[in-house]
């Protein structure tokens, strides 16, 4: 018995056409790479703006509005946790834009945070943010993108 006729849209979408495929992965993979090193940027950033808040001026006796050494430590806390973050969101956009299989990708990422003496997880709510801000209009690889982050974020929350 042969399969009834179809019109040529009924046709494509019965073949498994409409989904992101391999190049849209791969499109997305670079896309959402991309977005991490803005995420990283803005990061570094934060960093240095918060390091140059702590710094006390020199012949200034009042010692700038930082002058508490309680503050000092929180603003090089948060300038210290600001700029590992940025570093290992660089590495892994690195590792994310040469694409394959998102868990495998988030393990790789684990394993860099982790030999930073950061836990994973620290990197969901940026990868996410990149998700969000992807430089593309391509819906496919936005699509893909989002897939892939919301694996990875998956795996490197669950990880220790």
């Amino acid at each position: 018995m042969e399969p009834p006729e179809m019109e040529p849209e009924e046709a494509d979408f019965a073949g498994g056409m409409g989904g992101p495929g391999s190049e849209d992965f791969a499109n997305g993979a670079a896309a959402l790479a991309a977005a991490m090193v803005r995420e990283a940027q803005a990061l570094a950033t934060t960093a240095a703006a918060l390091r140059q808040a702590a710094a006390i001026t020199p012949g200034d006796p009042s010692g700038g509005p930082l002058s508490d050494i309680r503050r000092q430590r929180v603003a090089l806390a948060a300038a210290g946790e600001a700029a590992m973050k940025a570093a290992l969101l660089l590495e892994a956009a690195e590792i994310t834009g040469a694409g394959g299989h998102p868990a495998t990708l988030a393990e790789r990422i684990a394993t860099a945070a982790r030999r930073g003496g950061t836990l994973p997880g620290v990197l969901v709510a940026p990868l996410r943010a990149a998700a969000l801000a992807l430089g593309t209009d391509d819906g496919a690889a936005r699509i893909a993108a989002a897939a892939i982050a919301q694996t990875m974020a998956d795996v490197l929350g669950r990880a220790r």
